[in-house]
């Protein structure tokens, strides 16, 4: 091993010494010992505490929100970015958002370094390619009209720092995900969601707590940003896609939850809809016709409960 390779090592052992992810959790010291319940436990205990931890950065999520609702308005897009199980968790949140809000799948989407062969197989050396992460934003064609999402649990991963980097260069909204806080990390983004979980159960394998900590906060960027543009009636999916028999029987009876109406009148007036849950659902509480209920959610910019009031209003 040559002089310059080993130094290179040292510094990054040195550098993961300062990474709390990286660091020797002291409750499971003794988990090797134990037999399959006591691991359990011991794992769930530390599970416990992430709940909290994301509870403590609810202002910053709060104005991450606030960023791509705006964007969505303006016709920009949210986008995820990461290395490894970070970059899997963004692809995973943003897939989701087609069938359940019925929005485009270019409106929210995932990068992960490597590519889409890194969903299953980790590619060598991705994480560290801090020029693939300009490469991917410029295919994505990134722009400030933007919100970027870097995903990085060590707050260190140089794909993502640089995906951040650059897309600040672009005016694009930037915010940063970790689970260590990180100087340069903090200083490439605009708002910096920083869920301190501590050391993992099994030192450094950041998909446990970590990971869940991640998932919990792009579950919230999206399901909130969703619900502020207009995608859900109350507590109900009102937007879902009807794409399959389950997806189909859930919108029924989203349209007879939010209506009270039976089961009969709720896949009529989908029928007439178009399968469309929001337009169905609509339709049974004002009354209106196909036309005349599309024109007001248009109007009202697909927020259901404005439209109701205005319906209600105009009578």
């Amino acid at each position: 091993m040559n002089k310059e390779l080993i130094q290179k090592q040292s510094t990054l052992i040195e550098e993961l010494k300062t990474i709390t992810t990286e660091g020797q959790n002291l409750n499971t010291l003794d988990i090797d010992l134990l037999d399959a319940t006591g691991v359990l436990e011991k794992i769930n205990e530390e599970d416990q505490k992430i709940a909290n931890v994301v509870k403590a950065i609810i202002p910053e999520i709060a104005k991450a929100v606030d960023k791509i609702v705006d964007a969505f308005a303006q016709g920009g897009r949210l986008i995820y970015i990461g290395a490894g199980t970070s970059g899997r968790l963004g692809i995973l949140d943003a897939v989701e958002c087609p069938p359940t809000f019925s929005v485009s799948d270019k409106q929210v989407l995932g990068i992960l370094a490597g590519g889409d062969k890194a969903i299953k197989k980790a590619v060598e050396g991705a994480e560290d390619n801090e020029l693939l992460a300009i490469e991917d934003l410029k295919l994505a064609q990134l722009s400030s009209q933007d919100v970027l999402v870097g995903i990085a649990a060590s707050g260190r991963t140089p794909y993502v720092l640089s995906a951040m980097n650059y897309g600040k260069t672009l005016g694009a909204t930037v915010v940063g995900l970790s689970c260590s806080y990180n100087e340069k990390f903090d200083r490439a983004n605009d708002i910096n969601l920083c869920a301190v979980v501590g050391a993992e159960a099994l030192t450094g394998s950041t998909r446990m707590k970590s990971g869940t900590a991640q998932k919990l906060i792009l579950n919230m960027l999206t399901t909130a940003s969703m619900i502020r543009s207009g995608k859900t009636y109350r507590n109900l999916m009102i937007d879902v896609n009807a794409t399959n028999e389950k997806l189909y029987a859930r919108a029924v009876r989203i349209v007879m939850q939010a209506t009270e109406c039976d089961y009969q009148c709720a896949k009529a007036a989908l029928d007439i809809a178009n399968n469309n849950t929001k337009l169905a659902t609509f339709m049974v509480l004002t009354g209106l016709d196909v036309d005349s209920a599309k024109a007001s959610l248009l109007q009202n910019k697909g927020f259901l409960r404005k439209a109701i009031k205005q319906s209600v209003s105009a009578k």
